[in-house]
């Protein structure tokens, strides 16, 4: 048997879909499948407006953008996330301050944060790791105390809530991934959530390469021409078409990947220690983007990769510490951030794709199971 990490979703009406683009004949961004997946998104996550891009990463280079952060400004993030989290803001010349996270959800832990705070903070970057929710009562009152913006990286959280609130919602911006790795996904493809109303124009302007064609089509002006900066981070109508019969399925699809998550836990939990497994806190629901096991040291986690492998499963780690990558030149080695180095170093994620069969989930645990008995 082969199993592999991920199967890309393909819900079987793209090609419908697709085929329509060549129809309208217009191929380029804010057409009708880029309306209509803005629509979908702003009615699901109740945002005041969804931008679609090419990608999560140029989402999140635009909520860099709209918090007008200089060189010299903070902003405060996890290390455990991936590259393009921090690397938005790097390219503002910001300074990242990066704050541990917590041992049970693997986010940001909210009761560090304030310490790291400076006359030059700016901003605050949550990541809602595997789609389970940051503690976004406390981080939201601590950006309203101390006059913060609040960006949510929600790239892989679609569908998922805290305290029956949408994921998205919390923070000034929110941003969202549809690489095919996630749960709903156009290949590459993205969308900004803009919340603060004072954001959504400047937000359009951003991304039509800086220039007022909004004001143009609104009929406001004769011409359109360069108002501020920004860039080409729009989706195109082929990115659109692909992702809009996925988006008016995403409960299904979350829906159909519990079951499979929950079918991991129920066969894991019985020879597996319950704080090795996925820990999900009572006000959070999840969407099953990913199921991980937690190992005891990088030797064991090597082992059981390989052993996977060997009987065709294709299991893999996550993030490598950002602070401790080579782009900062030895710039954070000092920082000590252990909640984060234990879990970079133990995390194992298993494989979870849409539609994946009882007996697939039955031969990995049962691959698991038979690793550590010859130990």
């Amino acid at each position: 048997m082969r199993i592999p990490f991920n199967k890309p979703l393909i819900l079987g009406n793209e090609k419908d879909n697709l085929a329509k683009v060549f129809e309208y004949d217009k191929f380029s961004g804010d057409g009708t499948f880029s309306t209509l997946c803005s629509e979908l998104l702003e009615k699901y996550t109740k945002s005041s407006k969804a931008i679609m891009t090419s990608s999560c990463t140029d989402a999140l280079e635009m909520a860099a953008l709209l918090c007008d952060l200089e060189p010299g400004d903070e902003v405060i993030m996890p290390s455990y996330t991936f590259v393009t989290t921090a690397s938005a803001f790097a390219l503002r010349g910001v300074k990242i301050v990066w704050c541990d996270i917590r041992k049970d959800t693997k986010n940001i832990d909210e009761t560090k944060i304030e310490a790291l705070i400076t006359s030059r903070t700016r901003a605050i970057v949550v990541v809602h790791y595997a789609g389970v929710a940051c503690d976004m009562d406390k981080i939201s009152k601590i950006c309203k105390n101390y006059k913060l913006y609040l960006i949510e990286d929600a790239a892989q959280a679609i569908g998922c809530t805290y305290k029956g609130k949408k994921l998205g919602q919390f923070g000034d911006l929110a941003t969202l991934s549809f690489h095919e790795t996630k749960n709903i996904q156009c290949g590459e493809g993205g969308a900004l959530l803009v919340n603060n109303l004072t954001m959504v124009e400047r937000a359009q302007i951003i991304r039509d390469k800086g220039t007022n064609r909004i004001h143009f089509m609104e009929g406001k002006v004769d011409k359109y021409t360069w108002v501020d900066i920004g860039s080409s981070y729009m989706m195109s109508e082929l990115q659109a078409a692909f992702l809009s019969s996925q988006l008016q399925n995403v409960e299904k699809v979350n829906a159909i990947r519990m079951a499979s998550w929950n079918y991991y836990y129920k066969l894991l939990s019985e020879f597996l220690d319950p704080e090795s497994l996925p820990i999900i806190p009572k006000n959070c629901t999840h969407n099953a983007h990913m199921f991980y096991i937690l190992l005891g040291s990088i030797k064991e986690r090597i082992a059981l990769i390989n052993y996977l492998q060997d009987n065709g499963i294709l299991a893999v780690f996550h993030y490598i510490p950002l602070h401790l990558a080579p782009y900062w030149k030895g710039k954070y080695d000092l920082l000590d951030l252990p909640v984060t180095k234990a879990v970079s170093n133990q995390i194992l994620r298993l494989p979870l794709f849409y539609n994946m069969k009882k007996q697939e989930i039955e031969y990995v645990v049962e691959r698991i199971q038979i690793f550590y008995q010859q130990l």
